[in-house]
């Protein structure tokens, strides 16, 4: 499989999980709005949701695939299964462990994330509440990253792509059936979300079963390939996963501000994460097995190109989607969120926020692309030295910044710490001679900032006439939303093309052509 038609799986299944997760968020948005009830949930959401980016997406992939992508490559798929099994029973006793801890002490968790919520002990309460109930995901959704390791290890990226689907169906089915029959729709959404880490953990176990690989689950064994998987991981954990540092930081900081500012945050985060998802953690995903293999073999010369191809292909897909991004901020916020709970002023005040988060987007793709490249050489201290600083950084800046624009001063501060945390990462990279920057790479991300500078200047002229139609609510501020997409799309392409920053043939061709 090569290295675009990976991505493109990935990223196609990401697109689809996203849709629906749209759905979830505009129903939710109408069910809660930004009241403290949303708050309570979002908090009770971001809790387990954090832990599971840094496995699913951060500290267990890069770790656990090249270790288990070298295995397959040199010992075969027999040893390879072996070791996942010991990993899986290690996993499973030490999260059964944090599992009760947490359960057992979540007001003390709720007031260390939330702190501003103890001043108001209703909200406090349902966030308790609510997290208890969500908490249990992390469980089974740890064990989806294992299985998604290894079917991310054979190149079989489809099942592992479709996993947030099943979550979005499981919350979308409990916010509409099991709303009347309990106390809130919070309390709703949060079974949706217990409920939906088994059904993922089902999926891809039948997944792993038609490949020949169903796990088996023998006593936990600290074997030595075991051992290299924790060193590997822990430092993993926070090196991966800093802009998860940052958002869980977000939440603790948005806690102290008015009621309000964490339900904007989550939902100008839910916006911005769809190119991030799509496209950096799509990358990340397929760019890591190949990596790993690779420099197993000691193929330096097609590593090399591996990187700057992902590079290219990041700024190519995300550069237009930052642009489009901030300047549609409001109608994209408005035709999506405001209706019933959710008002003009909650739509301003999230538009905000999304164009601030939007402004760091480069970076946090740049993360997804340049992480693996340390990963793929089984370092993982690095990145944990620079997510320390970031995290730093991040907190000092929202602290400041909050003062003066309150919650948009929170995601300011993020986007500002993911652009260090690339510079830093891609410097590290330069400075040990693993990466060189094809002038190729360079050229072409040039010209497809210019092509996304382009397509921004014919949005604009198109919201100027299309102005009316979005101050109309239902089909017709849907239809004029849909037509400056569309827009921007036929703007960047023609741009893109004209400029040279792509080529639709050459795309054709290497999304045919198998991967080394």
């Amino acid at each position: 499989m090569s290295l675009l038609r990976g991505i493109a799986t990935v990223g196609g299944y990401t697109m689809a999980s996203r849709v629906l997760g749209f759905v979830r968020d505009v129903l939710t948005a109408a069910y809660l709005g930004a009241g403290p009830v949303a708050d309570a949930f979002f908090v009770a959401f971001k809790f387990p949701n954090f832990f599971r980016r840094l496995f699913a997406e951060g500290a267990f992939n890069a770790a656990f695939v090249p270790l288990f992508a070298g295995m397959v490559a040199k010992d075969g798929r027999v040893v390879a299964r072996n070791f996942a099994e010991d990993a899986m029973a290690v996993l499973i006793a030490v999260l059964l462990g944090l599992t009760i801890v947490v359960e057992t002490l979540m007001p003390q968790f709720i007031a260390l994330v939330a702190p501003g919520f103890r001043d108001e002990p209703d909200k406090f309460a349902l966030a308790v509440e609510f997290t208890r109930i969500t908490f249990p995901y992390l469980l089974f959704i740890s064990l989806v990253s294992l299985q998604g390791g290894v079917l991310n290890s054979l190149d079989r990226f489809a099942a592992v792509a479709a996993t947030p689907i099943v979550l979005n169906l499981c919350m979308i089915s409990a916010l509409v059936g099991l709303t009347r029959v309990l106390p809130s729709a919070g309390v709703a959404l949060s079974w949706g979300v217990a409920l939906a880490g088994l059904a993922q953990f089902l999926w891809l176990a039948v997944a792993c079963d038609r490949e020949g690989m169903a796990l088996r689950l023998p006593l936990p064994r600290l074997t030595p390939e075991v051992r290299s998987l924790l060193r590997l991981m822990l430092p993993a954990a926070l090196g991966s996963g800093v802009v998860q540092v940052n958002l869980l930081v977000d939440v603790m900081i948005a806690s102290l501000l008015p009621t309000g500012a964490v339900s904007f945050l989550y939902y100008a985060d839910r916006l911005y994460e769809l190119p991030l998802a799509v496209i950096g953690i799509a990358i990340g995903t397929a760019i890591l097995p190949l990596l790993s293999r690779q420099i197993r073999l000691g193929e330096t010369v097609a590593a090399g190109t591996t990187q700057n191809r992902a590079l290219e292909i990041a700024l190519i897909l995300t550069l237009p989607a930052t642009v489009a991004l901030i300047v549609l901020a409001q109608p994209i916020i408005a035709t999506l969120f405001e209706r019933g709970a959710f008002g003009d002023a909650t739509t301003r005040e999230t538009a905000r926020a999304l164009v601030a988060y939007s402004l760091g987007l480069p970076a946090y793709v740049l993360i997804k692309v340049l992480a693996p490249c340390y990963y793929a050489r089984q370092d993982t201290r690095t990145p944990v030295k620079i997510a320390v600083l970031c995290v730093a950084v991040n907190t000092a800046v929202a602290l400041v910044l909050m003062q003066v624009v309150a919650h948009v001063g929170i995601a300011l501060a993020t986007a500002a710490s993911a652009w260090l945390n690339a510079a830093l990462l891609a410097r590290g990279l330069l400075a040990r001679g693993a990466f060189a920057l094809e002038p190729r790479t360079r050229a072409r991300g040039l010209r497809a900032l210019a092509a996304s500078l382009a397509m921004g200047a014919a949005l604009l002229g198109g919201m100027q006439l299309a102005g009316p139609l979005l101050a109309i609510h239902g089909v017709i501020r849907w239809a004029a939303l849909a037509g400056l997409v569309a827009l921007g799309l036929v703007a960047y392409a023609a741009a893109g093309v004209a400029l040279g920053a792509f080529a639709p043939r050459e795309l054709l061709r290497t999304l045919r052509r198998p991967a080394s």
